[in-house]
């Protein structure tokens, strides 16, 4: 039998840090916020100003679900699509009880910008259904997922608007909506979603893809600044599928992984935490949380805690604002590469950069999940698919070369790696709208 979570009972079940700040702005009013700084930076169009601060479309929808224990609950979901300027709709779908309208709109913005800044012929998307799955069986999500695909569906389509995973869902949330399209339209659509099973046509390399990307361009901010892998330090706040890949794959390449964190709290261990024990335990544990791991010289830390300790490179990949003004004076690592979707708020970008902690922002650092989305669909497309080999170095062909315009670009204009991507995604995007004209 499912349980109803109150409001009040999950602030409090959040990190007491969190609570004592939540943000002043929504996500939505920070993305305008800096497309509007990009267009005067850029001497943007103003025609074409006006048409990136407005989604193309927007799509709210009522969802009946049919409960375990007979009663019918009505969630709200929603899919937005920001711009397909530069080719089909593209972004995740996400279940969270904080999920709106206007978080739904933010990230489908950062999506257009993302796609753009690594070069794949996407526009940006997002949905999102405003529930708590932690508390729904895997019956009520499988009705959930398939009533809501069935809701969205007049503007899905393999050359329309493609879904991927995010924030709670999956493979299996993929694999559901894959096939209630399918049987609404009599036919295989498996190209409708990506990151979906490899059985049904996902492609190797997906699951692990954005934090491949997150650890493919921390590798990069490294050498850059004449670091050695073998002698970086790393905390990743928020052990989920983005973080805990990152971590994995940056503890291959050289690097010491002393901190981690997910909601039930923090680890560390100045010599070294062991990433493969610690990704068994996750998958063991009823919750996949790191609750209650314990080894020799880990001891419990808090989010907020990790957020400041004393490394050289932090990685926050759980949610939106979790770096907000109070925590990025305290913050002591020298570099952040961001494995979120907008987990720095502006207030807290201006102390970090004031600082000289540098930062890669999110529309770069997380776009490797995006990249092979890219790489499934093509192969999907096709019917022909690729080795993980290949998926792996095609990702890390286009994540260099991504940071390296990147870079170039910000050490040119002598601007924030932030400033830097997202001036080059706005001038990418609007190139496309100039190129195409207004219809009819």
């Amino acid at each position: 039998m499912t349980q109803t979570v109150t409001a009040e009972q999950r602030v409090q079940s959040l990190p007491q840090f969190m609570v004592a700040e939540q943000p002043r702005q929504t996500l939505w009013d920070t993305t305008l916020r800096q497309l509007d700084d990009v267009a005067k930076r850029i001497e943007l169009d103003p025609s074409i100003h006006r048409i990136l601060r407005r989604p193309e479309r927007e799509l709210t929808v009522a969802i009946p679900v049919m409960m375990d224990d007979g009663r019918i609950e009505v969630f709200s979901g929603y899919r937005v699509q920001h711009s397909s300027a530069r080719g089909p709709c593209k972004g995740g779908v996400r279940y969270h009880p904080s999920v709106d309208l206007d978080e739904v709109r933010a990230l489908a913005a950062l999506m257009t910008w993302k796609c753009a800044v690594v070069g794949i012929p996407y526009g940006g998307a997002k949905g999102g259904v405003d529930c708590d799955p932690a508390v729904m069986s895997q019956n009520e999500l499988s009705r959930l997922t398939r009533r809501f695909t069935t809701a969205i569906l007049p503007i899905l389509g393999p050359k329309r608007d493609i879904p991927a995973p995010d924030v709670n869902t999956n493979a299996q949330t993929m694999a559901w909506m894959a096939d209630t399209v399918t049987m609404l339209e009599g036919k295989a659509v498996m190209e409708i979603v990506t990151g979906k099973p490899i059985p049904l046509g996902g492609s190797l390399g997906r699951k692990e893809a954005t934090g491949r990307g997150v650890a493919i361009a921390t590798a990069e901010l490294i050498k850059r600044r004449q670091g050695r892998l073998s002698e970086t330090t790393v905390a990743v706040q928020g052990y989920g599928n983005v973080g805990s890949a990152a971590a994995t794959i940056l503890q291959e390449m050289g690097c010491k992984i002393v901190a981690v964190s997910d909601v039930s709290g923090g680890l560390y261990c100045a010599e070294g935490l062991d990433t493969a024990s610690l990704n068994q335990y996750a998958a063991n544990h009823p919750r996949h949380l790191l609750e209650g791991y314990e080894a020799p010289g880990v001891e419990p830390i808090t989010n907020e805690e990790l957020l400041c300790a004393d490394v050289d490179v932090l990685i926050p990949a759980a949610l939106e604002h979790a770096i907000h003004a109070d925590i990025a004076g305290l913050v002591q690592a020298r570099t952040i590469v961001e494995g979120a979707n907008g987990p720095t708020t502006p207030e807290a970008d201006e102390i970090l950069n004031e600082r000289g902690i540098v930062v890669v922002p999110d529309i770069l650092a997380n776009a490797g999940g995006v990249i092979v989305s890219y790489f499934e669909w093509v192969q999907d497309l096709q019917n022909f698919f690729w080795e993980e080999e290949e998926v792996n170095h095609r990702l890390e062909q286009i994540m260099v070369r991504s940071f390296r315009e990147v870079w170039d670009f910000s050490q040119e204009e002598r601007v924030p790696l932030r400033l830097g991507a997202s001036m080059l995604a706005v001038s990418r995007v609007a190139e496309a709208v100039q190129a195409r004209g207004i219809f009819p």
